[in-house]
């Protein structure tokens, strides 16, 4: 119904003012939005890190070409780096702190590798600053894991292998460089990659079936 022929309490058929211009939500939305329940981002951010820990993985375990380096970085800013990024963006939003600070932070990270391998000149990224830039990450990940243990089972796994991961990579780069040691670090980022997967896939099923379909080990605090 048009507002302009709604009855109102002055000359005939004139429209009252509320229903010409309503008048404005005083909460700018937020009355809306508190009622509003976003989906859990963490599957996401963790099938965005699986995927991405996996191809690298493959090419760092020497299964695969690094030739083909072309479709880690793609992934990188995309799946690895802007979804993962975006998953972390969300656990904000739920007052996930743990989510909030992992997704984001490999989402950054991943983003950060796109950009030393595509646009740092190589004659700045040196083995050494590469391996102490891999050794930072082991130390994120190492604190992130003690976090972790107040998680699911899962999860710990996921940040006990990756911090495994950066470690044996960094110092697969000090020094001269060790490809022995790399490759090690290749097999057990997909070890990783597939814990991930596991995570997110776990998420999802049980989310999509309303009840444990793959359990992930709810951890209690002692």
């Amino acid at each position: 119904m048009e507002a302009a022929r709604v009855p109102g309490p002055g000359p005939a058929g004139a429209a009252r003012e509320a229903d010409v211009a309503p008048a404005p939500d005083p909460t700018g939305g937020r009355a809306y939005l508190a009622g509003w329940t976003p989906a859990d981002p963490g599957p996401l951010g963790l099938a965005g890190f699986a995927g991405t820990t996996f191809v690298l993985s493959m090419m760092n375990a020497n299964l695969v070409s690094a030739k083909g380096i072309g479709v880690v970085l793609g992934l990188a800013i995309a799946y690895g780096g802007l979804a993962q990024l975006l998953a972390g963006m969300w656990e904000f939003r739920t007052g996930n702190t743990f989510g909030a600070v992992a997704f984001t932070s490999y989402g950054a990270f991943w983003i950060s590798f796109f950009f030393i391998l595509k646009v740092v000149p190589a004659a700045l990224v040196t083995p050494h600053a590469l391996s102490l830039y891999l050794w930072m990450w082991g130390g994120f990940t190492a604190y992130m894991f003690i976090g972790s243990l107040r998680t699911t089972a899962a999860i710990a796994l996921v940040f006990a292998l990756l911090a495994a991961t950066f470690i044996i990579l960094a110092i697969g780069d000090m020094g001269s460089g060790h490809t022995t040691i790399t490759h090690i670090g290749g097999y057990v980022g997909i070890a990783t990659a597939v814990a991930a997967w596991y995570a997110s896939f776990a998420a999802v099923v049980n989310s999509t079936f309303g009840r444990i379909m793959l359990p992930v080990g709810p951890l209690r605090a002692v």
